[in-house]
């Protein structure tokens, strides 16, 4: 599984450079499911799925799970059990596998008859909410011990949140009568305040940093947020980073 290291690294980002520039100018689910295999062999994992639900309620999907899990998957109703995708509509932020609820007698069925189907023992979902109710969950999963996965996770967590927020524009691109945003400039303080969140700094360090109150930095907060378009900080952080509003 893929961290970067030393000399690989100008290489690495300028495949993950490429990939995600595929990405921006695909203009079919094809061209999605293209770059979903490329990531998935780019982070050297067994799957990456993208799965989104647009506003008139029609459900697309790309990524690397087999068709025959797929047809399984919709055959048995697994979309009622499966506690990834129920940990996914009750959480904003990135969900671990590991970190669900899987004592029921159905979870763990689904889980033995999914590993038979190709599917990791380890995985990281992230739940994605867009404009008139589009749902997305934009998922890695691969099979490895704890202590591996939590390197992995660790290492890339931050670039993956980023990627599925790539995913998720581009699908919504797909829309029918879909309306372009429009980009609003952030201000001074909002790039601050986004910055210093983008590097993993808690809230209340930020304030630390930029000498003001909790209270203060929510303000610039929501603000930096009604102006993205975004749902939860995660993200605005996400929308204001692949937008080059901000640099980290």
């Amino acid at each position: 599984m893929r961290g970067l290291r030393n000399a690989d690294m100008l290489e690495t980002e300028t495949t993950l450079e490429r990939i995600l520039s595929e990405l921006e100018q695909a203009d079919s689910l094809d061209g999605m499911q293209s770059v979903s295999e490329a990531l998935r062999d780019y982070y050297d994992v067994d799957h990456l799925v993208y799965h989104w639900v647009d506003s008139r309620g029609d459900q697309y999907g790309c990524g690397t799970y087999s068709e025959e899990w797929q047809n399984k998957y919709v055959a048995e109703n697994y979309l009622r059990i499966d506690p990834v995708v129920q940990g996914c509509y009750r959480r904003f932020h990135p969900v671990d596998w590991k970190r669900l609820d899987w004592s029921s007698k159905a979870a763990r069925e689904f889980l033995r008859v999914s590993a038979e189907y190709g599917v990791g023992n380890q995985g990281i979902s992230i739940p994605i909410r867009g404009p008139n109710g589009q749902f997305a969950m934009f998922t890695v999963n691969t099979s490895c011990d704890d202590d591996t996965w939590e390197r992995f996770s660790e290492e890339n967590r931050r670039d993956l949140i980023l990627i599925a927020h790539y995913f998720n524009e581009k699908a919504l691109e797909f829309e029918p009568e879909r309306q372009p945003e429009q980009s609003q400039s952030l201000s001074p303080r909002e790039v601050d305040a986004m910055t210093l969140l983008a590097i993993g700094y808690s809230r209340a360090q930020v304030a630390n940093s930029l000498s003001i109150s909790e209270h203060t930095l929510r303000v610039y907060i929501e603000s930096a947020r009604f102006k993205l378009g975004a749902l939860n900080t995660t993200h605005a952080v996400a929308r204001a980073m692949s937008r080059g509003l901000i640099v980290i």
